[in-house]
């Protein structure tokens, strides 16, 4: 008969743990959070120190039933939920509800979910750290201040159903800012000159370098033809020729914000998905013959720490399989990336770097395996050698003009032969040979290429840029990202427009009244130095209470002078050419949680709604008849589909282009291609440039 009992947060992580312990522990879930904030008030003392006033969470009572009986046939309770603020704050509720000491050693945790991991965790309970759960209580307390105090005031001048936060209303400024950088962006013009070169039978590109032994900017068309004017017809002479060895050192293993950006680049998967992967291939994955087994460390954490038992396993398992040239002559050691970072888990790596990708393939989801192969290469590859490459810079002269030719080959390997790092614009490191060039050479021109050029604003940001900013200012914390992105987005304060974040008038419309009222809340370093003070609290430097009675000492004054000054503004329809369909009257522009759709001005005597339809002007390459339009799915994601749906069902995730193929007149689609747009026949195989196909149509 079973002794002890053990708490867990889900099924999933029961169901793991349950295998490593045995018949003498019981393993149940909480299935999370068992007393919250209550919904329907602040549910906060203001003048009892912040005191919170929880309740139990609604639908919890048959649980907390099952666990209450259980616990009183024990002899002992032990409560293992996950090892961060939220885990340690779910153990305290937990002691509460079931009546243990919190000083009693009835804490466990582990970094990872594997058998030595979790008999190791029980061999040395611990009691609930006080200092953690207070840093949780005070981070709920502040967020619950600053949304049920401002969010009242917005739903009374404004409109119902608004909200603001900490770190989401400085989510939302940092996209409404990027917007107004964008829409105040004037291009100024820049040439380049490229030449394209033959030495023997092989071609290579150079780049105009200077003009009589100087830099020189081409800003214009005239400065472009000075140089032009300087060229003869004899070719160039190679002049200088530098060749030196460069390493390139591996990535450090993922924290929780650096899997969110290449899983976004990588995989395509928003930060929700990627972390609610993460979760799945930590709490467990059945293994066939070798039982359910938790395949990755705690997915939540700001750390590259590892451990040497970890890093040693890296050490043998990359010497056994690629030679041991590919192990550095000492261990990598990866330091905080910065000062707000808490070292308390390990970075996010595989349990075993033994079970490699392949070999658990046939017990994953495809998602699971995409994910847990990133993971896996990721960590291997940050353990490895650095890659060395042979970089080779030339200059070429023609008279006074130079021209510089940059190529680069990889020498060894190193940690590329397994993983290298994605970016946000697309490209990838490929090799770019020149060919063997001594000074004296002479060089034939093929071509001369002038092109115009404009400066780009600043790129929208994408989930990925949006996690990384966040992270360098110091704002929020790995567990706040993804439900952060979530929430400015279902309160239609931004939109996603081809994967990239736009500020909706709505947005727009709070900040400024925020800027206005509440400017410290949208203050990125207030923000970052908050969170500081709650990293202090969770060390046990600081007082919770404090900390909160600090913050809202200013905050009250501020409210206090928002309830009085703060005008209320009606925000108006938008009205359009359209005419509702079922009841004739106008239809109005309205703005809904994946942008603005059309709704009958009848409202509430005529619900009618229509989506905005954009015409490409491309006809259905299906049908033939129909036009191809631009539409959103219900998750907000931008398709292509024909207007005569559902007598056509032809749909594209590619945007299609008013413009045939030149080979056999089949429709062309917009496709990113290492970092450029390109345009692809769906029929063909043709390709090309935008720039090519933009100057062709010229």
């Amino acid at each position: 008969m079973a002794d002890s009992l053990v708490i867990v947060e889900s099924p999933a992580k029961a169901k793991t743990i349950g295998k490593y312990l045995g018949s003498k522990f019981i393993v149940k879930a909480s299935m999370g959070h068992i007393r919250d904030l209550p919904k329907s008030q602040i549910g906060v003392e203001v003048d009892n120190d912040f005191l919170p006033k929880y309740i139990t969470i609604r639908g919890k009572g048959s649980i907390l039933k099952e666990l209450r009986d259980a616990s009183k046939k024990v002899k002992k309770v032990y409560l293992a939920a996950d090892p961060d603020r939220e885990g340690e704050a779910i153990a305290w509720h937990l002691a509460h509800y079931l009546e243990i000491d919190e000083k009693d050693a009835c804490r466990v945790v582990f970094n990872e979910i594997t058998k030595q991991a979790v008999k190791d965790a029980f061999k040395n309970p611990r009691p609930i750290d006080m200092d953690l759960v207070n840093a949780q209580q005070a981070r709920r307390v502040l967020d619950r201040l600053v949304g049920y105090k401002i969010s009242p005031l917005l739903w009374k001048k404004v409109k119902k159903g608004l909200s603001a936060g900490r770190v989401q209303s400085v989510a939302v400024k940092l996209i409404y800012d990027r917007e107004n950088e964008i829409n105040a962006f004037i291009p100024e013009e820049y040439w380049s000159i490229t030449a394209h070169l033959l030495k023997g039978n092989a071609s290579f590109e150079a780049k105009f370098h200077s003009l009589n032994g100087e830099k020189k900017e081409l800003t214009s068309e005239s400065d472009v033809k000075e140089v032009l004017a300087q060229l003869g017809t004899s070719g160039f002479t190679v002049g200088e020729v530098k060749e030196k060895e460069r390493q390139r050192n591996p990535s450090p293993p993922f924290i929780t914000s650096s899997l969110q950006q290449e899983a976004a680049r990588k995989l395509n998967f928003r930060a929700s998905k990627t972390m609610q992967i993460a979760q799945q291939l930590y709490e467990g994955v059945d293994l066939g013959k070798e039982g359910t087994v938790g395949l990755i460390t705690y997915m939540r954490t700001d750390s590259t720490r590892i451990s040497p038992i970890a890093q040693e396993e890296a050490k043998e398992f990359i010497e056994g399989k690629y030679g041991e040239k590919f192990y550095p002559e000492t261990p990598r050691v990866y330091t905080k990336k910065n000062a707000g970072a808490q070292d308390a888990h390990e970075a996010i790596r595989p349990t075993s770097v033994l079970r490699d990708p392949e070999s658990v393939k046939a017990f994953t989801s495809k998602d699971q395996l995409r994910l847990y192969k990133l993971i896996w290469e990721r960590f291997v590859a940050s353990q490895m050698a650095s890659a060395v490459l042979d970089t080779m810079t030339v200059d070429l002269a023609d008279g006074p003009v130079v021209f510089r030719a940059n190529g680069s080959k990889l020498k060894f390997a190193g940690f590329m032969k397994v993983y290298v790092e994605g970016n946000d614009d697309g490209t990838t490191d490929e090799d770019r040979l020149l060919p063997a060039l001594a000074a004296g050479d002479n060089v034939n021109s093929d071509q001369i290429e002038p092109k115009q050029h404009f400066t780009q604003p600043p790129p929208r940001f994408t989930e990925a840029r949006l996690v990384k900013t966040l992270e360098e200012l110091g704002i929020g914390r790995p567990s706040t990202y993804a439900p952060t992105l979530e929430t400015i987005q279902k309160r239609n304060y931004v939109a996603m427009e081809e994967k990239k974040f736009i500020p909706t008038e709505l947005g727009e419309l709070v900040i400024q009244l925020m800027e206005e009222f509440f400017p410290e809340i949208l203050d990125a370093e207030f923000t970052a130095n908050m969170e500081g003070d709650l990293d202090h609290v969770e060390e046990g430097t600081q007082d919770w209470v404090n900390v909160i009675g600090d913050f809202y000492k200013s905050f009250e004054v501020r409210l206090n002078f928002a309830e009085e000054e703060m005008k209320e503004i009606e925000i108006k329809d938008e009205p359009s050419d359209e005419v509702c369909d079922k009841c004739g009257s106008q239809m109005v522009y309205k703005m809904g949680r994946f942008g603005k759709f059309l709704a009958c001005s009848g409202f509430p005597n005529c619900r009618n709604t229509k989506p905005i339809i954009k015409d490409t002007g491309v006809h259905c390459p299906k049908c033939a008849e129909g036009q191809i339009v631009e539409r959103r799915s219900k998750k907000g994601r931008m398709f292509y589909g024909c207007n005569l749906y559902p007598e056509c069902d032809y749909v594209s995730w590619d945007k299609p282009v008013a413009k045939p193929c030149p080979s056999c007149g089949g429709m062309m689609v917009e496709k990113r291609v290492k970092g450029e747009i390109q345009y692809h026949c769906t029929v063909c195989t043709h390709s090309e440039n935008v720039d090519d196909a933009e100057e062709a149509a010229e």
